[in-house]
């Protein structure tokens, strides 16, 4: 079973994201902050599930957190200040939603949650200085392998995993020649080949090298 707790304090909260890799859709976060009675020898970091495992823990997950958030951050911003600051960015959207302040982060990767605070990028939330403040105020703890290790972080990866699928869904619905439902907006061969066909979409994130040989491509609306 994995870890209840890193810093010893009750309000402590992980986080995690989802679609980092991917080519199309937003990359989003989730911060969850569970009670120290918590238990649930199934969950684990979200990569090691199966789907239906997944949508089985997020009810559970919601129903006795002490509280969670989700945030979607979309190409347009991915594009603007790259995935890495969009993937810290979602996180720290999170932990400001959250309706209680936590009293330490723990966040997967190796990489500090306040690191590059307040981007003052052109698309998405603006953090005001005052929530810069909450954000510098809480301590946080960046652990490697963190959602394989620690109850509140996979939590959140699977929170983070889930409802960015549900979104990929959506969207299916609107382009479905890039099969998304099935491959999530992942550079599988099926998607990079409905690009090839097809174009890009306003759900392609044009930063990322979409295809091997990144040919001009078509845009569509």
């Amino acid at each position: 079973m994995l870890q209840k707790n890193f810093s010893g304090y009750i309000l402590e909260t992980g986080t995690d994201e989802a679609g980092r890799g991917c080519l199309a859709g937003p990359v989003t976060a989730a911060a969850v902050i569970l009670p120290e009675s918590f238990e649930n020898h199934f969950l684990n970091d979200s990569k090691q599930l199966s789907e239906k495992t997944r949508s089985l823990l997020k009810p559970i997950i919601e129903e006795h957190a002490v509280c969670f958030s989700i945030t979607h951050l979309h190409p347009d911003e991915i594009d603007e200040i790259n995935i890495l600051n969009a993937s810290m960015k979602g996180m720290q959207e999170c932990i400001l939603k959250l309706n209680q302040i936590p009293e330490f982060i723990i966040v997967d990767g190796n990489r500090a949650l306040n690191a590059k605070l307040g981007l003052k990028n052109s698309t998405g939330r603006q953090f005001s200085l005052t929530e810069i403040d909450i954000l510098k105020s809480i301590p946080n703890q960046s652990i490697i392998k963190g959602d394989a290790k620690f109850l509140s972080i996979a939590a959140a990866s699977v929170l983070a995993k889930t409802y960015r699928d549900e979104y990929m869904d959506q969207i299916h619905e609107e382009f479905p020649m890039y099969n998304w439902k099935q491959n999530k907006g992942y550079p599988t061969k099926e998607h990079r080949d409905a690009i090839r066909k097809y174009g890009t979409t306003k759900y392609h994130r044009m930063s990322f090298r979409l295809l091997p040989d990144q040919l001009e491509l078509d845009f569509f609306e």
